[in-house]
């Protein structure tokens, strides 16, 4: 017979039970007030892997006594939700509540989360959705305005540590971890405590003292939480940007090496590079652009891993430069001038007089060709000088 995965047998069944997350979880916070009340709502569970999504809807479901249905978006379609509502109708004429949890509901296309919103406005189900994606981008508007978005928070160490300690309690396998390899998988975790069970069991299962250097072997390289078109994407990139603005050199490499760690691809973290060098360095320095732009073709031509040096050398130069928004503000201020003027006649003395008629009715009239020439009527349109 298969042996039930550590992380399963070790899945919470009461409130009380669940580490961590304690925003949601203390006296007042509104799952508890939805157990205390025998009420359940329509929820959006929004947090990372192995935060506890799937555990809380199911504790949810049994506090409330109520029938709990799963279906995973990545595997369910159209025929599954239809006998889920089914199901639930018969229930409802039985008195009985149906929750129903689709795992990455963010995978639900706009017309298939559509089908959820009348059996949710009836109160014929109880939708409880799990995802890790923003649910601002990932879930259609009217869903999201019938359902409360809960933020989970990836488990802190202390919290890790905690779970694994109590794994091996009802193990009978305390004496089998030192202290340090128990901090080593909570380091290695992430915050998932999926991942940090998961890698205990691997450990245990090798039959020696569990230590760190055991603890590396059993769980290899810990691949990354980055999703290049997902969220975390974004929020890296983003900080990258930012730590670049503010010229802190050791954390606009730090998060560099996350990307390049994870697979992001090198021409778009150059790109931005090449942004970054007009949007923010602009008259400050006017060979960052030059330079974020033979980054830019170095890697197009030399490809990774090799341009990793191209990136960081670049990256640094970009953080340490001085910075200046003149540029970039100066753009703003004349996209809103060609917005609000968008037909404002060209000066006459500015205008080309390629004939004799145009120079004699005033065209060109008053200019001279010589550097830095200031003409005594200015250069903008009269109704644009009249208004500033």
């Amino acid at each position: 017979m298969q042996r039930v995965p550590l992380a399963e047998r070790m899945r919470p069944n009461t409130l009380d039970e669940v580490i961590g997350q304690t925003h949601l979880l203390g006296d007042g916070e509104i799952l508890r007030q939805i157990v205390k009340n025998q009420e359940p709502v329509s929820l959006i569970l929004w947090g990372p892997p192995g935060s506890g999504k799937t555990t809380l809807a199911r504790i949810i479901a049994g506090e409330v006594k109520a029938e709990f249905i799963e279906l995973s978006a990545v595997t369910s379609g159209k025929k599954d939700v239809e006998k889920v509502i089914e199901h639930a109708r018969q229930n409802w004429n039985l008195q009985l509540r149906t929750i129903l949890f689709v795992d990455e509901i963010h995978r639900f296309n706009k017309a298939q989360q559509d089908a959820f919103l009348p059996h949710v406005e009836s109160g014929l189900i109880t939708l409880i959705g799990a995802t890790t994606e923003n649910p601002s981008f990932e879930i259609i508007n009217p869903l999201l305005s019938r359902s409360r978005v809960l933020v989970l928070e990836p488990l802190k160490k202390d919290e890790i540590i905690k779970i694994l300690k109590h794994a091996l309690k009802i193990e009978k396998a305390t004496k089998l971890v030192t202290p340090a390899a128990l901090d080593y998988l909570a380091e290695l975790s992430g915050g998932d405590a999926r991942v940090a069970l998961g890698n205990l069991e691997l450990a245990l299962s090798m039959k020696e003292k569990v230590t760190p250097e055991i603890v590396k072997v059993a769980a290899q390289k810990r691949v990354p939480g980055y999703d290049k078109k997902g969220e975390m994407h974004y929020n890296v990139i983003s900080a990258f940007i930012k730590s670049m603005r503010g010229s802190d050199v050791d954390a606009t490499l730090y998060y560099l090496a996350r990307m390049i760690d994870a697979g992001e691809d090198a021409k778009f973290i150059a790109r931005r590079m090449v942004i970054f060098a007009s949007e923010d360095i602009g008259l400050a320095g006017n060979g960052a652009l030059g330079l974020a732009l033979n980054a830019f073709q170095a890697v197009e031509r030399i490809g990774m891993p090799e341009s990793s040096y191209i990136l960081f050398h670049v990256a640094a130069a970009l953080a340490k430069s001085a910075k200046s928004r003149t540029s970039t503000d100066l753009m703003y201020t004349a996209q809103a001038l060609a917005k609000k003027y968008p037909d404002a006649q060209v000066p006459i003395h500015l205008r080309n007089a390629p004939t004799k008629l145009m120079k004699d009715i005033g065209y060109g009239k008053g200019y001279e060709w010589q550097a830095n020439f200031k003409h005594d009527k200015g250069f903008l349109p009269e109704e644009i000088t009249n208004n500033q």
